[in-house]
This record gives structure tokens, sequence and C-alpha cells, in this order.
């Protein structure tokens, strides 16, 4: 019986063009990556590049070994949260509601919302930050001006195109790779930190591992890859959810691994740059203190040049752009499903009132943060912790839905990802504990 639905859900779905011309392999390679791609980019967002360049800065080379170790640590738990919305169809928090309490829910969508928008404004400040730096003028203008852009964009433009848009977006992340070829790097330093982990009993140091961790292993990825995934199904008349089309499921899974794994190297690839062109400069020339992403790229002008330090601003520009609606999408996704909104940004603004003024709202309240006299690191300090207290919460639940029959249906996860994933779990669960531990 199944095998007979299974043919006429194919026979049913379009067909495609048999004089179709053969496809480049950069337009195949654009094809597959796409959810996993731009939730990597959007990992480093300008508060990431704060915190790399705080540690390449402060400790050279030697952190660089915790971005291997948590490459693989990424993809796990991505792909995992990919997984769950293209089996599905419905994002993190449209699983949590039918399957856990609507107060677990919500109050994980709150948390999640409140450290998105602390994001949020920190992010916007330092793009502000970063083309004053380039251009001058007022930033307060140019932070105005980049808030109602990214609360506007998403909600007016097409979602095919404003997804090509992001896709874009993600080259920003180029300048920090070029900022590499600009500074004289020691690569036997370097790849030495990468590969021995060199361990101290220092506070500073274990709290700038934890920073590390909370830094790319954010829960905001997970509902933004998942929904992602889950809106793409509803967007291809080709795609359906797994569980109503299990043969799409080859196919599919490894379109989600190949898309995960480009965009979480693409993550670590960039951060490490980061990391190795502070260390290269900042921390030789014994500029050990920054405190955000704008500061190091000042700091990076007497002693890298002036090209370098406006290749690096800009690249807060450009990574600030594609994080910033990831940012306030995820909270409105995270909200609007906990509370049986429709959602999504295929969605018409009327049909979606709720969920564009969630996220509208998240921006424009982040923005306004910096109008306030709570300084942006501090506010970042916060968001870090209430990052933590999600994640590890989010990631068990995440593990013991993707292990659900009445849930994934013959997608359950199991093998490697599933290790990988409990590994992840824990680790994340530990740092929440280290970061009460320095706290107090």
């Amino acid at each position: 019986m199944n095998t007979k639905l299974e043919t006429a859900e194919r026979r049913s779905l379009p067909p495609v063009c048999a004089n179709t011309a053969p496809k480049s392999i950069w337009a195949r390679l654009a094809g597959i990556c796409g959810p996993g791609l731009i939730t990597g980019a959007s990992d480093d967002d300008p508060s990431g590049i704060a915190t790399y360049s705080q540690v390449g800065a402060r400790f050279g080379y030697a952190l660089g070994w915790t971005l291997v170790f948590t490459y693989p640590l990424m993809c796990a738990v991505q792909m995992i949260s990919a997984r769950i919305g293209r089996v599905t169809g419905r994002g993190i928090a449209g699983n949590l509601r039918r399957h856990y309490p609507n107060w677990l829910v919500l109050g994980m969508a709150l948390l999640l919302l409140i450290a998105n928008v602390i994001n949020l404004g920190a992010n916007l400040g330092a793009m502000a930050d970063a083309v004053k730096l380039v251009f001058g003028g007022p930033a307060q203008l140019y932070l105005v001006a980049f808030a109602l852009i990214c609360a506007v964009l998403p909600v007016y433009m097409d979602y095919a195109r404003y997804v090509s848009v992001l896709k874009w977006l993600t080259l920003a992340l180029l300048a920090y790779i070029a900022t590499i070829a600009l500074v004289d790097v020691d690569w036997g330093e370097a790849l030495a930190g990468m590969a021995v982990p060199k361990l101290s009993w220092d506070k500073g140091y274990w709290g700038m591992i934890v920073a590390i961790f909370g830094t790319t292993i954010s829960p905001y990825l997970f509902f933004w890859q998942a929904e992602q995934e889950a809106e793409d199904t509803q967007e291809h008349p080709r795609r359906k959810p797994l569980r109503h089309a299990p043969f799409q499921g080859p196919n599919a899974l490894q379109r989600i691994g190949l898309d995960t794994i480009v965009g979480m190297a693409a993550s670590n690839i960039v951060a490490l740059a980061i990391m190795l062109a502070t260390a290269a400069t900042l921390h030789v020339a014994g500029t050990t203190e920054i405190e955000t992403s704008a500061q190091a790229a000042e700091a990076l002008r007497p002693v890298a040049g002036p090209f370098a330090a406006t290749l690096f601003a800009l690249g807060i520009v450009g990574t600030g752009l594609l994080a910033v609606p990831v940012l306030g999408s995820s909270a409105a996704y995270a909200i609007g499903e906990a509370l049986r909104w429709p959602v999504g940004l295929a969605q018409r603004p009327r049909k979606a009132k709720a969920f564009y003024g969630t996220l509208v709202v998240a921006t424009l309240v982040g923005a306004g943060l910096n109008f306030t006299p709570v300084p942006p690191m501090k506010a970042l300090y916060w968001a870090a912790i209430l990052n933590g207290i999600v994640a590890a919460p989010v990631l068990l639940i995440m593990m013991l839905l993707s292990a659900r029959r009445d849930v994934m249906g013959e997608f359950t996860v199991g093998g490697p990802l599933r290790v990988f994933g409990w590994l992840t779990t824990g680790l994340m669960a530990a740092s929440v504990v280290a970061l009460a531990a320095t706290s107090f």
C-alpha cells in the first residue's frame, strides 16, 4: 500500500523539463547550499567577530584548537536541527508545542527572544561603529539606517529573492580570508595551536573557551535552520515533509549533510582567520584587551595597515546584514510557533502580521538598546548566559525528539550523528555550569 501511495505521489509532482541543459558545478553547488550555508555564515556575526578578536588578541594562537574541536559538534547539531524541520515540515518550537507542555515551549521561546534582542542590539551597534570607522559621520544615523533595512527587508522582499540575497551576503566572509593575506602569520605556531591543546587553569582562559562554545553553538541557529528546511518544503512544489514522502529521504538528507558541512566549515574557517589575524598583529604588538569588533578593526590599522583595517570593518557590516535578519527571524519563528501564529518569511505580511511584527519589534528594540547606558559588552555577557541556559535544554529535547518514531518516522537520528549530538548536549550543559562558576 505504501509503495502504491509513493508511486502516486511521484506521479503527482511537477515534471522536470527533459530539455533542461546540464548545470554547471557552481549552479549545482548553489542548489545544494541554502539553510546550512546561511546558518554557518550568520554564526560569524559582529558579536562573534568580537569574541574571536578577543581570543586572538589575548591568547595568540593558543586557542586555535577550539575551532577544530567544535566543527564536528556544530555539524552534528545543525544536521539534526535541519532533519527535524525537513522530516516534520515544522520548526523546533512547532514540534516542541506538539509534544511538550506549553509553559516549557513559551519559556524557551521567551528566553531566546531576550537573548536575540540583546545580540541584535550589539550587532547593529558594531555595524554602525564599523561604518563610522571607514567613512566617518554619526554612528547613530548608521545605526537607525541598518535597523530599518534589516527590519523592513524580510517583510516586503519576495522569499526566494530574500534567500538569494542572504546567500550573496555570505561572500562578506571573504573579507577575513583576505585579511590573512595582508598580515604576517606564524604558521608553525598557528598549526601547533590548532593541533595541540595547551590547557591552562587560568580563569580567563576557561572563560574564553566557554565564550567560544557559546558563540559557535547558539540556540538561534537551531531554530533558524530547522525553520528554513520546513519552509523550503512549502516553497518547492517537488518537496514534501519526509514523513509523508519518505522516497525523497536519501536525496534530501544528502543535500542537508553537504549544505551543513559546507556552512559550518565556512563559519569555522572564517572564525579561525579572525583569530589568526588578531593573534599575528594585536597579540604580537601587545594589544591584548579588545571589547568590540569595531575596536579590533581600529587596532589593526597601525599594525597591519589601513587596507587590512578597512577590510575587517567592511566584513563586520556584511556579516551583520546577514546575521541581524536571521536573529530577528529565528526569534519570531520561535514565538510564533509557540503561540500557534501563522509563521514564515514566505507568508504575505497581511496573513502573518504577528510574526512579522515580532521580527520588526525585536530588531528595533535591539537597536534602541544602543541608546541606553547599558555597556554593550555587559549586555553580551548576559546574552551569553541566556544562550547557554537555552541551548542545553533545547539540545536535550532536540535529541529526544530526533529519536522518536512518532515524530521522525523512519528518519530517526542514530549512529555517529546521535553520538556527537549527545556529546554536544553534555558539553553545553557543562558550559552553563562553568559560566555559573566563573560568574560567582
